[in-house]
């Protein structure tokens, strides 16, 4: 398969970096220091299950430059450049594109297909913890190893199946989804609680849900999510709260989500479309949000950096 990996970070990385492993044509979209150490070094991810080293990579910051287009592209690039990146694949979507979207939070499948169409884009969830630990070189830290994607639409279509067994044959679990809308808010009621406990209290995963008083607002908060899920007509799996604080206890000690990173670094955060948009449907639903309201009156202030 003919591969763009649109935002090569963590996530992209981590994933496109299997693929090359195993053979498909893969070319990198990223930017800054991280993109020139590409060009020269290659990528180089590590981690405790072992490290792929590739040498030489196809990377790029500008989509248009690689001509043709491609088969699939991984969106993993931050929320808040979402339209701005889709504008930038025009060149390389053909009719048969698929764009997986392997973004934090809900709602960016249905911006991307704004932009380039809702038969293009298949929303997507990854499940890995990884980073940009210097340029050209990203580190994952923990055992997670797995994405869930499929059709806008519900239907579990062939390429979605091909696009599976291409990721389960290159390393990876990829499952696909007949409902990716559920399967999205299944993983937002963590994601989003994890990624404002984490950025408020500048504390890892491991001290927050091991201190009984932490535990018991992240436990809240994820039922803000779940009633809000249940508002917008999502039909999520009834026990996914009990799930998501079981899986807390298997975090790393030191592990933190991505935008408490970004934070510490005084980047933008996408905390807008994170406990923002768990606060704003939560008003324009009647649905009573007062802690992921709170965490975004914390957070507003540092959307853009600094």
């Amino acid at each position: 398969m003919r591969i763009v990996v649109m935002g090569a970070g963590g996530v992209g990385g981590y994933f496109g970096a299997y693929l090359a492993q195993a053979g498909h044509d893969v070319a990198f979209v990223a930017r800054g220091a991280h993109l020139e150490a590409m060009r020269r070094d290659g990528l180089r991810l590590e981690g405790s299950r072992g490290d792929i080293v590739l040498p030489k990579v196809t990377a790029t910051e500008d989509p248009a430059t690689l001509g043709g287009t491609a088969d699939v592209i991984l969106f993993a690039v931050k929320l808040y450049d979402t339209e701005t990146a889709g504008v930038t694949l025009m060149p390389i979507v053909g009719p048969e594109t698929m764009v997986v979207t392997l973004q934090n939070g809900v709602d960016g499948p249905d911006r991307l297909a704004q932009v380039l169409g809702a038969r293009t884009v298949l929303g997507g969830a990854a499940y890995v913890s990884a980073l940009i630990a210097e340029p050209g070189v990203v580190r994952y830290t923990s055992d997670m190893s797995r994405i869930v994607f499929g059709e806008l639409d519900g239907r579990v279509s062939e390429r979605a199946t091909r696009l599976a067994e291409a990721c389960v044959a290159a390393g990876f679990a990829a499952d696909v989804s007949a409902d990716i809308r559920a399967t999205l808010w299944e993983k937002f009621v963590l994601l989003a609680t994890n990624a404002a406990l984490t950025s408020v209290l500048r504390k890892p995963a491991g001290e927050i849900y091991h201190d009984a008083e932490l535990s018991g607002i992240a436990r809240s908060m994820m039922e803000e999510v779940a009633a809000l899920a249940a508002a917008e007509g999502i039909a999520i799996n009834p026990d996914t709260v009990e799930r998501s604080i079981a899986l807390t206890r298997s975090f790393p000690p030191g592990m933190y989500a991505s935008m408490y990173h970004d934070l510490a670094r005084g980047r933008r955060i996408e905390a807008e479309s994170l406990s923002g948009l768990v606060s704003r449907l939560g008003r324009a639903r009647g649905v009573p949000v007062p802690l992921h309201t709170m965490a975004w009156a914390a957070l507003k202030p540092w959307v853009n950096g600094g």
